[in-house]
């Protein structure tokens, strides 16, 4: 079931030469499902995220040394 709170998720940037992620708002879909929400300051033209803003994705729990985060891993369709 939908809970329609906002989450905080990570996007992959491409064209970094390194493993990059960009924070952004998502609207949890529920099942496992976001709806990328763009932040005031998204530019297409500075960055090119893996899934843009309106993109509904899968998310995977992730490790980093700061802690536990959801890392966008694939469209949904």
């Amino acid at each position: 079931m939908a809970s329609n709170t906002k989450r905080m998720i990570y996007i992959r940037l491409a064209g970094e030469g390194t493993d990059v992620f960009r924070p952004t708002e998502a609207l949890d879909l529920g099942g496992g499902l976001f709806k990328v929400l763009a932040p005031p300051d998204y530019d297409p033209e500075d960055e090119k995220w893996e899934f843009p803003p309106g993109s509904v994705v899968e998310c995977e729990k992730a490790q980093s040394a700061k802690g536990e985060y959801l890392r966008a891993t694939k469209r949904h369709k």
